[in-house]
């Protein structure tokens, strides 16, 4: 507006004239003449230096406000602060893309760990599974071991029944006299060979009963902790799927308690081997004193024979006292060979040796 307000006051000073009175003064653009109103006589007046003007500056200013521009600077307008916005919004997408990468990128390196650890696992439950293959072997060896002990313990009562039976039968042809004095020395006899029977059956008795439970113990155990690794290995392979963090900490857990139940078992098991041990020591030691027992009433039933034998040699006749003195030697060399290859008993501090006729060796250490 001060524009064209300059314009139109520079305009006004060049097309007109100081009116003085009522003279006008025109200025003409074809000479230097002034012309009177009132006449036609001219006025000469020095000459007036041209002035240049530019007609652009003489043109009049449009003020017109365009509604059109307006309305495009509008949209400009809006279009900056559109993409002043979308500016805004990808810049926060940036921001937000980048922290999903490192949080990606953090998991990335978790996962990697857990993967791992994950093998550290399958290589403690793989030694597990190797140790309890081979104690499974060693047990299974013992087994074997056990078998053949209690086929040698078999085979020994079997020879000391025969024994006894052979000694039964020469203490039934010695004893079997003709005499005032009859002891009831059969009756005897056959109470002492059914309490030694009845004590071997009822000692083989216990040693099967408590070797076979033993036994189903065992495979009852070992199939248990076979049920056990079969469903850690299916733990182990469900938890090898993602996103089962707490899935994998309570199957460590369940593993460890798993093998420290295991631990407990072996060692239940060492214990109870140990016991057995011990029971079947007891139990020899046991035999070894039924038959130290049995020698003694041997000794003891040989003796009341003799005493028997010199009670007779006494009552009988000159004669008859030297044929029942001969007899009586003949009988008492007899029976020191028979009670000598019987057995023979040695006996240091801790362990005692026992040997029959067949030349079998029982050894019970104390």
């Amino acid at each position: 507006q001060s524009l064209s307000d300059q314009r139109r006051e520079s305009s006004s000073k060049i097309t007109e004239v100081t009116v003085t009175g009522l003279l006008y003064l025109i200025i003409t653009t074809n000479g230097h003449h002034v012309y009177n109103c009132w006449g036609s006589s001219p006025v000469i007046c020095p000459p007036i230096t041209a002035v240049k003007v530019n007609e652009s500056l003489l043109a009049p200013l449009n003020l017109e406000i365009d509604l059109n521009n307006q309305a495009i600077r509008i949209l400009e307008k809006e279009e900056i602060k559109t993409l002043n916005n979308r500016f805004a919004s990808f810049i926060d997408k940036v921001r937000f893309l980048e922290q999903q990468n490192k949080m990606l990128e953090t998991k990335w390196s978790l996962l990697q760990e857990q993967t791992s650890h994950r093998s550290s696992i399958d290589i403690m439950f793989e030694t597990y599974i190797a140790n309890l293959h081979r104690q499974l072997d060693g047990l299974g060896n013992e087994k074997v071991r056990l078998e053949s002990g209690l086929q040698d313990m078999t085979s020994l009562v079997e020879d000391f029944k025969s024994n006894k039976v052979e000694l039964e039968c020469k203490l039934d042809i010695v004893v079997e006299m003709d005499n005032s004095r009859n002891l009831d020395m059969d009756t005897i006899v056959a109470e002492v060979c059914a309490q030694y029977d009845m004590i071997a059956n009822r000692k083989r008795a216990e040693a099967e009963s408590w070797y076979k439970q033993k036994t189903l113990n065992f495979l009852l155990t070992v199939s248990k902790h076979g049920d056990d690794l079969k469903n850690t290995k299916a733990e182990i392979e469900e938890l090898h799927h993602p996103n089962h963090e707490a899935q994998l900490k309570e199957a460590e857990e369940r593993g460890e308690l798993a093998v420290k139940v295991a631990k407990l078992h072996l060692q239940e098991l060492e214990a109870a081997l140990l016991r057995a041990k011990h029971d079947m020591a007891h139990q020899v030691r046991e035999y070894q004193s039924l038959m130290n027992i049995k020698l003694a009433l041997d000794i003891e039933i040989a003796t009341y024979r003799k005493l028997l034998e010199g009670d007779e040699s006494r009552w009988s006749s000159g004669k008859d006292v030297q044929k029942t003195g001969l007899k009586q030697k003949a009988v008492t060399a007899k029976d020191v060979s028979s009670s000598s290859s019987t057995a023979i008993i040695t006996k240091n501090s801790k362990t005692t040796i026992i040997t029959n006729e067949t030349g079998k060796k029982l050894v019970a250490t104390e």
